[in-house]
C-alpha cells in the first residue's frame, strides 16, 4: 500500500495555548495560524474564551480573541449579517459563515480553519484571486444587443421568479471550496458558485446572449467536471442549490442540440 506524507514545511503543528481568565462559560477555540512570509510551519493556536462576555456567534469569539488576546490574528469580516460572505471559513469541519454560525451549535472544541483548497494569505484569509477571475470570465451582467430602454428593463412576475434561488448567492466560495471536483480541477472547472451565477444570467429573460453563454460553457472541464457530489448544496449558508443550477445548464445544452 502506498504511504503518502506531507512535506515537512506543510505539516500543521500545535501552537500556543492562551489560557482564559476564568469564568463559568469557558469554551476553547482551536484556530489555524499561518504566515507565508515567515519560515514557520502552519500551526493551530488554542484560546480559552469566556462566553459570558462574548456574543453568540463564532465571529464574535474571533473578534474578542483579536481585541483582547492576540491582535495578530487575521481574518476577514464586514457585515456580520450573512450578506457579504467575507467571513467564510471552515468551522467544525464545515464551510460556513462565522457571523451566522452559533457557538452553541458546536460540541466541544471549536475548530476554525480557512476555506480549503485555496492558497492562504495569512491565518484565516484565503486568496480568492482565481475565484473572482473565474466569476469575471462568465461576464455577469445583462448582455443585450438592442438599445437600452429609457427606463428599467421590464420582466413579468413569472420571469422574475425564475431567478429566485440564484440571485441570492453572495459569492462566499463555501460551495466551491467544499467540492472535490473543484479541488482536483480548479484551474479549469468553474465550480458550483460560478456556474450558479452563470445560470442566473442564462435564465434571465432580460439577457439576449444565451447562446454565447452556453457556447462559453461547452467544455469538458468548465462545466462537465461536476459529478453531483452535492457538497455544494449541503454547505451553502444561504440554502441555495448550485448542483440543480448546473443540472439545468446541462439540460439547456442538450435541448439546443436537439433543435
Amino acid at each position: 500500500m502506498a504511504n503518502f506524507t506531507l512535506p515537512k514545511n506543510s505539516k500543521v503543528k500545535s501552537g500556543k495555548h492562551h489560557a482564559g481568565k476564568g469564568g463559568e462559560k469557558q469554551r476553547r477555540f482551536k484556530v489555524y495560524r499561518y504566515d507565508p512570509d515567515g519560515d514557520e510551519n502552519p500551526r493551530t493556536d488554542t484560546f480559552d474564551v469566556d462566553l459570558a462576555s462574548c456574543g453568540p456567534m463564532v465571529l464574535d469569539a474571533l473578534i474578542k480573541i483579536k481585541n483582547e488576546i492576540d491582535p495578530t490574528l487575521t481574518f476577514r469580516r464586514s457585515c456580520r449579517e450573512g450578506i457579504c460572505g467575507s467571513c467564510a471559513m471552515n468551522i467544525d469541519g464545515t464551510n460556513t459563515l462565522a457571523c451566522t454560525k452559533a457557538i452553541c451549535d458546536v460540541k466541544g472544541e471549536v475548530r476554525i480553519y480557512p476555506l480549503p483548497h485555496l492558497p492562504v494569505i495569512k491565518d484565516l484569509v484565503p486568496d480568492l484571486t482565481h475565484f473572482y477571475a473565474q466569476y469575471a470570465s462568465i461576464k455577469p451582467w445583462i448582455r443585450a444587443s438592442a438599445p437600452p430602454p429609457d427606463r428599467e428593463r421590464l420582466q413579468s412576475p413569472e420571469d422574475r421568479k425564475k431567478i429566485d434561488g440564484l440571485y441570492e448567492c453572495i459569492l462566499c466560495a463555501c460551495c466551491s471550496t467544499s467540492c472535490p471536483s473543484y479541488w482536483w480541477n480548479g484551474d479549469r472547472y468553474l465550480g458550483p458558485a460560478i456556474l450558479l451565477q452563470a445560470y442566473r444570467w442564462i435564465v434571465d429573460s432580460r439577457d439576449e446572449d444565451t447562446g454565447a453563454r452556453l457556447d462559453d460553457l461547452e467544455d469538458p472541464f468548465r462545466l462537465y467536471r461536476c459529478h453531483t457530489i452535492m457538497n455544494c448544496a449541503k454547505t451553502c449558508p444561504k440554502g441555495l442549490n448550485p448542483a440543480k443550477a448546473i443540472a439545468e445548464i446541462k439540460k439547456a445544452m442538450v435541448a439546443r442540440r436537439s433543435l
